[in-house]
């Protein structure tokens, strides 16, 4: 009996994005008979060096214009600074990635994290028989995802193709469709997710989210938008003081539905009729479930890049983080949505033909293999590594979210 194949997938734990990227490569691979496990990149900074990283990044966050300067001006063009900022955080993973690597002897890792995706390539040499791919769902890749060693780049629009040409001009690049959790192709209709929420089967519904972190203006928008008539389904995720303020406001105002982290995500989606959201792979979730959106634009960076092209595949608008403007922005948007047909909802066959595709460029998948099929490549299985540039045979319109200090 063969034995399945095994699959290291690096992430990164700051926000909830990368994370949702490698359990969406986790399901694709288990579907397909292999066996995967994530390890994540911050964890492997050390537990001081982790928190630096996000402590780091936060702060950035916190003061407008300096996270803008740092992404556009260092990781953007790969100048010293990015070096120096790469350089630093390999020397703590490289030798923590190389211990698993010998213990785990994996035949395939995927970097979804920027870090990951450096140590990986520095380590390539160390580990020729493992194949080595990155997935990165930017719009612009920057410098920090691009190094000697990756064999394939797995993105989400020729516009990333691109930014991964810039800095290796002969890369292997394929274009996929972003990456969804199987839980979103399988959400319920719109009125049985209204019913599970005791949500009225009519009224106009907003569901208000932006990342594991909360930001923006949430709970402010949230009573604002409930004062006009609408039923909000308001998400913190991890963020505690919003999850509080959220439940306060809902004491007092019964169409405030309010979640903390919740795994209901796809069931919230599905009972709205316009997703709230940053930029980010809440994106790609509200469109396999057919939803339209309306992006804060409250992630500096590669959001902005993000947010941009979001607006350019469609059915979503853009607003201000503020209160009174995004209230007003909402309103509209809901009242469109009314009169309008909602967005095709995308499909789960894309997504896997899409990577399956991409991957047979490694030669470790028959790209028209079939869930359960098994993890083989026979001849012809596409591209090799070496095969030149170029995006791979399955384009798409569509990418979600970046990344983080250290790693995006």
């Amino acid at each position: 009996m063969n034995q399945p194949r095994r699959a290291l997938l690096l992430s990164g734990s700051i926000g909830m994005g990368h994370d949702v990227v490698a359990e969406a490569c986790a399901g694709f691979l288990a579907a397909h008979g292999w066996e995967s496990s994530t390890l994540d990149a911050m964890l492997l900074l050390g537990e001081a060096g982790g928190r630096a990283g996000e402590a780091v990044f936060r702060a950035m966050l916190s003061v407008p214009g300096v996270y803008d300067a740092y992404h556009f001006a260092a990781l953007r063009t790969g100048n010293r600074l990015a070096r120096l900022t790469d350089s630093a955080a390999a020397r703590r993973v490289v030798p923590r990635l190389r211990a698993a690597l010998t213990e785990r002897a994996p035949d395939l890792v995927v970097a979804v994290f920027a870090t990951g995706a450096s140590a990986t390539g520095r380590l390539k040499a160390e580990f020729p028989a493992t194949r080595t791919a990155v997935l990165c769902t930017d719009a612009t890749p920057h410098r920090l995802w691009v190094h000697a060693g990756i064999e394939l780049y797995l993105v989400t629009s020729e516009v990333a193709a691109a930014a991964v040409r810039r800095f290796e001009p002969t890369a292997a690049v394929a274009v996929v469709p972003p990456p969804v959790r199987t839980a979103f192709y399988a959400a319920p209709d719109r009125a049985e997710a209204r019913t599970r929420l005791e949500v009225p089967p009519e009224a106009p519904t907003a569901l208000l989210m932006s990342g594991a972190w909360g930001l923006g203006p949430l709970a402010d928008a949230a009573a604002e938008l409930a004062a006009q008539g609408v039923e909000v389904l308001a998400v913190a995720g991890r963020n505690h003081r919003l999850e509080a303020r959220l439940r306060a406001a809902a004491a007092g105002q019964p169409r405030i539905h309010p979640f903390g982290f919740t795994d209901r995500i796809p069931e919230l989606m599905a009972a709205a009729d316009l997703v709230v959201t940053s930029s980010g792979d809440t994106c790609a979730e509200a469109r396999a479930i057919g939803r339209p959106l309306l992006l804060i634009d409250v992630v500096a960076g590669h959001g902005r890049d993000n947010l941009q092209h979001e607006l350019e595949i469609g059915h979503a608008d853009v607003t201000s983080p503020d209160p009174a403007g995004l209230t007003r922005s909402a309103l509209a948007a809901l009242d469109r949505a009314s009169r309008v047909a909602p967005p095709e909802p995308r499909t789960r066959a894309a997504w896997e033909a899409g990577l399956g595709a991409g991957l047979a460029r490694l030669g470790i998948l028959t790209p028209d293999a079939g869930p359960g099929a098994g993890p083989g490549a026979g001849p012809g299985s596409g591209a090799g590594p070496g095969a030149g540039a170029g995006p791979g045979p399955v384009p798409s319109r569509a990418a979600p979210r970046g990344g983080r200090l250290f790693g995006s």
